[in-house]
C-alpha cells in the first residue's frame, strides 16, 4: 500500500470541496496533500497522460499508475491575468496574476498549468527553466514554479 493510498477519498473531497475529483484524478489530489506532484503513466507503453484519463490514449492500456515527477521543466507558454476567478492569496486590484504552462522533461508536451513566483513579471520568457516549490493555498499544498537560479 503506498503512502497516498493512505488519504481516504472522502479526505480528498473535504480539502478540495470546489474541484471536480473523480477517479481518474483523485490520486493526483491525494498527492498534492503529501506534496507529491502525480501524473498517471501507463505501464504498457510509459506515456505520461495529464490531463488525466481512464486510459492511454496512445495505446489504449487501462494500466494507469500515478506516478511522482521531477518537478522541473521549462515554461512553455505564459499569460497575465489581470482580472478572473476569485484565486486564495490572488489580488488582481494590486497585481496581475500570471499564468504559465510548464513543459515537463518526463515527456514532450506534458504540460502543468500553474503560476509563478520570485519572479517579476517583466522577466518571464518562453523557455526560462523553471522548478516545482509548494505554497499553501488555504490549508492545501498547492504546485507553483520558481526560475532557477543559475549557477555562478
Amino acid at each position: 500500500m503506498s503512502d497516498v493510498d493512505e488519504i481516504s477519498d472522502e479526505e480528498v473531497l473535504a480539502r478540495f470541496p470546489s474541484v471536480w475529483v473523480d477517479h481518474d484524478n483523485k490520486f493526483h489530489y491525494k498527492g498534492l496533500l503529501q506534496k507529491k506532484l502525480l501524473i498517471n503513466k501507463c505501464q504498457n507503453c510509459g506515456y505520461w497522460i495529464y490531463p488525466h484519463r481512464p486510459l492511454c490514449p496512445k495505446c489504449w492500456s487501462e494500466d494507469l499508475v500515478p506516478t511522482e515527477v521531477s518537478g522541473k521543466g521549462t515554461i512553455y507558454l505564459y499569460t497575465i491575468l489581470h482580472q478572473g476567478r476569485a484565486i486564495p492569496g490572488v489580488d488582481y486590484a494590486k497585481s496581475p496574476h500570471p499564468v504559465i504552462a510548464v513543459e515537463l522533461p518526463e515527456r514532450e508536451g506534458l504540460r502543468y498549468l500553474s503560476t509563478i513566483i520570485d519572479c517579476p513579471l517583466d522577466e518571464i520568457r518562453v523557455g526560462m527553466p523553471v522548478e516545482m516549490v509548494w505554497i499553501d493555498r488555504e490549508g492545501v499544498p498547492a504546485v507553483v514554479f520558481r526560475p532557477i537560479k543559475e549557477k555562478s
